[in-house]
């Protein structure tokens, strides 16, 4: 495992026969941050106990399993030191021990192995969502991948789309509605569909919005309406004698557009599956999490926190106290970027999860839901399954 990323120098005279702060800075680094393979085998062999049983994981079965033979009080002692570490902690005082949040950390990042998606899940993906039901339209594509995720974790699926703002524009309409009111329809280049009522200040005819959105059309299609908002712009102050009056509209009616429906939906199923897990004890904290899967914006907020916090690969992972939600506190996110112009895919569940088969999964589903918007389907799979 590294070190705290980061150099460290002293300026000062080492004395003969004297360890140097330096030599004592490594060996500090190595004692708090590095795992001997003796340790790394019975971390690794009591998170995957515990998360195939939901028990805690004592001693005496741990002999069976590890590779050096090794007695039951060899074994205590080393999980003592692997509890004072922070990386396991025990219910009870007679009970064995179980992972803490940073004992699932160092087992996903460095001690899973990583797994394929099985052929099962593989067959069931690929039916679900490219299946002429799924693409139908974005939105239904969205809603079963949601439930898809539910049903395969067995715990709760998330789906969020990209902002209006970052979808790339393949045809809007505006529409006059009474009292300063105009619809706005736009078509992404995946064909969603958003609608929203945006007020102005002046009175449009049904003409001018006519020309101002075939302008948009011919001229920005393929673009987001943000980089269309700042290429008017641009373009008011290069042609401003020409276009002032249209360049105008367009920045104007594109503005509010932004500010009245740039929001990503939200596609939630499975939350009723965490009320049968042993994992979350007591109403309360289950109410409030139950609680919480209904406020949309909290829901983008956890997917969206997890997805930038992922350094490395495509699929990231908040574990317990990393999420900064309290409500959070028990619970693991694992979820994927979906979409190029933004948005993602996610599962919820306990801290105790299947790791391995489940970052295949959201890594995999996301994929196949990623080409289906923008390729508009396809039949051929990319991955090859286990056999």
């Amino acid at each position: 495992m590294t070190g705290l990323g980061f150099d460290v120098s002293f300026g000062v005279t080492t004395v003969p026969g004297k360890r140097s702060p330096t030599r004592l800075w490594s060996m500090l680094k190595r004692s708090e941050y590095s795992f001997d393979e003796r340790k790394k085998e019975i971390l690794g062999a009591i998170v995957r106990s515990h998360i195939a049983t939901g028990s805690p994981i004592g001693s005496r079965a741990l002999t069976t399993r590890s590779s050096e033979s090794l007695s039951s009080a060899t074994i205590r002692n080393i999980c003592a030191e692997l509890e004072d570490e922070g990386y396991l902690t025990h219910p009870h005082t007679s009970a064995g021990r179980v992972p803490t949040d940073k004992g699932y950390r160092y087992y996903v990042d460095n001690l899973m192995v990583s797994a394929r998606v099985s052929r099962s899940d593989v067959i069931r993906i690929n039916e679900r969502l490219l299946g002429a039901g799924s693409l139908a339209s974005p939105e239904r594509l969205m809603e079963r991948t949601s439930r898809l995720l539910s049903q395969l974790s067995d715990n709760v699926g998330i789906v969020i789309t990209p902002l209006a703002s970052q979808e790339l524009l393949h045809h809007i309409e505006f529409v006059k509605l009474a009292d300063l009111r105009i619809l706005v329809i736009t078509v992404s280049m995946a064909r969603r569909v958003r609608n929203c009522v945006i007020r102005v200040d002046s009175e449009f005819s049904q003409d001018e919005l006519n020309s101002t959105a075939r302008y948009l059309i011919e001229d920005f299609r393929g673009l987001s309406l943000e980089q269309i908002r700042e290429e008017l712009l641009e373009r008011m102050n290069a042609e401003k004698a020409l276009y002032d009056t249209l360049l105008r509209n367009a920045v104007m009616l594109c503005s509010r557009s932004l500010q009245e429906g740039d929001e990503p939906d939200v596609f939630i199923e499975g939350a009723s599956n965490i009320i049968s897990k042993q994992d979350f004890a007591g109403a309360e904290p289950l109410r409030a999490l139950l609680k919480m899967f209904e406020e949309k914006g909290r829901i983008v907020k956890i997917l969206n926190e997890c997805i930038d916090s992922g350094k490395l690969g495509p699929v990231a992972v908040r574990i317990g106290s990393e999420n900064r939600l309290a409500d959070m506190r028990s619970c693991t996110v694992i979820a994927s970027r979906c979409f190029s112009q933004g948005g993602g895919i996610g599962v919820v569940g306990p801290t105790r999860l299947q790791y391995e088969r489940l970052i295949s999964l959201v890594d995999y589903t996301a994929k196949v839901c990623e080409r289906a918007l923008s390729a508009g389907g396809f039949s051929s799979d990319t991955q090859r399954a286990d056999g």
